[in-house]
């Protein structure tokens, strides 16, 4: 029988927890190394599509000593040299996002070169290769390449799979094979979609105190489809 638990779900972001797969595996290793204070390694970009693993790994890293900052939002040059005054390190997710802006590129190359000369934790990420962050200078993708690169994909559904299992286990509940099978074939294969539709299809499951099964991820899926104009 699927019993479902009534409190709020807000598992943290560690390297237990991380759910580890043959697209993420080199991603893996490396963040523990550099977060190993006895690892020379202390450079770290990772890249990949959304939900792919970037974010978790990033905020494992920076755990409750560095400040995690995404520049999805804005932040000023000043204040983003202001947060980093006193941490470990720096820790800095989106950099795809970073504006073209010469202010904004001198204070992430400050703040670069004080962490790596003082031997403090650089890692960042985005969703392309360093040569592809054309909003950064060339001193600064050199760099990046000198340290540790990653590629996270967890696009093979064997990853897909193992991601959605896990996001059930956070909420305390078993999802059927079947299950995944149905969201696999009807609805977006992006790893964020998939992760948004299973919450949507859980808090259903809540209100209506249903168990979750095929027909009722079909009326989940029908009724999203009908109020946002498909998955």
């Amino acid at each position: 029988m699927q019993q479902f638990f009534d409190f709020p779900v807000s598992p943290g972001f560690s390297f237990d927890n991380f759910i580890c797969c043959d697209g993420n595996k080199a991603a893996f290793d490396f963040a523990r190394k550099i977060s190993d204070p006895s690892d020379p390694e202390t450079v770290l970009y990772l890249y990949g599509p959304p939900g792919s693993g970037k974010t978790h790994l990033l905020r494992a890293i920076s755990g409750i000593t560095i400040p995690y900052i995404s520049l999805r939002n804005p932040v000023r040059p000043e204040l983003l040299i202001s947060l980093y005054a006193d941490a470990a390190g720096m820790v800095l997710d989106d950099l795809n996002d970073m504006p073209d802006d010469a202010d904004m590129r001198g204070a992430v190359w400050q703040l670069f070169n004080d962490f790596h000369h003082s031997g403090g934790i650089i890692a960042m990420a985005g969703s392309v290769a360093p040569r592809d962050l054309v909003m950064l200078d060339d001193h600064l993708i050199s760099r990046l390449l000198w340290g540790l690169v990653a590629r996270m994909d967890t696009s093979d559904d064997a990853s897909r799979r193992m991601i959605i299992k896990k996001v059930a286990d956070d909420h305390q509940i078993r999802i059927a094979d079947d299950v995944i099978d149905y969201m696999l074939a009807n609805t977006s294969r992006e790893t964020g979609a998939l992760i948004l539709f299973f919450h949507r299809l859980f808090r259903c499951a809540m209100e209506e105190k249903r168990r979750i099964t095929i027909p009722l991820a079909r009326e989940v899926r029908e009724q999203y489809l009908s109020e946002e104009g498909g998955i």
